[in-house]
């Protein structure tokens, strides 16, 4: 069958009110045909998505209506294994030694997710430059620079993207931590190995995985590849959003003002990241 995610806004609800509609929903799911697996709640944004295994959207609408009568506001189909790599589940969590964070357990994590693009400078013109081989080696590097990054917080890679990784993380600060970490690392080894040097761009954007009318993480994808873009050569850039819910000390940003954004309406305003000389 298929697998859709559904959106509800709940306002005024708490984890205990979901973790309860959960239950209700896993109770009677097989009467329609359907596969409750797993769900989020974020309290601060007052939303909740459903992961369902399911032969139509009908069915999960009849399905929520008789479990407790919070019908989604939205449903799409979505590919699980997208969502296992933005989320990093897709299933409920298992309980802990203390049985904690169980099926329907209140202790749910939300679904809000910080988007990061990464971007080689000149990756096309480096293997005119150097020659097939040692474009490939120095790639090579760069993933591992990366990857050795999002491991150290917690960062999920999504795609890469042949000169650039997109990635996702659970928090602002991991996913600016591990941005400054990027560039400290391209910093140091380009000290090392002057010849050899790369320069990376980077950009941040958060947000929830469905907005109304889109696809998954859609315009949260499309606004932190496009600050990406808009970025210099070893530079950060990151959305209000982002910085706004960073709650580590010692980060530095510097407003860049508001910038023209391809692909939407009005212009955004933006923050480069300071990392330097940042623990």
């Amino acid at each position: 069958m298929p697998i859709y995610m559904d959106l509800h806004e709940i306002p005024g609800a708490n984890n205990n009110d979901l973790a309860e509609a959960h239950k209700k929903d896993l109770a009677i799911q097989n009467d329609f045909g359907v596969k409750m697996l797993t769900y989020w709640y974020d309290a601060e944004r007052e939303t909740a998505f459903c992961l369902v295994d399911a032969p139509n959207e009908d069915s999960i609408r009849e399905l929520h209506h008789h479990a407790h009568g919070n019908i989604p506001h939205q449903i799409i189909p979505v590919d699980i294994m997208a969502v296992r790599s933005f989320l990093g589940r897709i299933s409920d969590p298992l309980p802990d030694d203390f049985g904690h964070v169980g099926a329907g357990d209140p202790e749910i994590d939300t679904a809000f997710r910080i988007v990061m693009f990464t971007d080689l400078k000149d990756s096309t013109a480096m293997t005119s430059k150097v020659g097939d081989d040692k474009a490939m080696k120095l790639l090579e590097v760069h993933n591992r620079l990366i990857r050795d990054s999002l491991r150290e917080h917690g960062g999920s890679e999504v795609k890469h993207t042949g000169d650039g990784i997109m990635a996702s993380f659970a928090s602002s600060d991991e996913g600016v931590s591990s941005a400054i970490t990027i560039q400290q690392a391209f910093a140091a080894r380009n000290i090392e190995q002057p010849d050899e040097s790369m320069y990376v761009r980077i950009g941040l954007h958060g947000g929830e995985p469905i907005e109304r009318g889109g696809d998954l993480f859609g315009s949260t994808i499309q606004m932190a590849a496009r600050l990406c873009a808009k970025c210099e050569p070893e530079q950060i850039l990151i959305s209000s959003i982002v910085r706004d819910t960073c709650g580590r000390n010692g980060l530095r940003f510097v407003n860049a003002g508001r910038v023209e954004v391809k692909g939407f309406d009005a212009p955004v305003e933006a923050h480069t990241v300071s990392w330097g000389n940042t623990l």
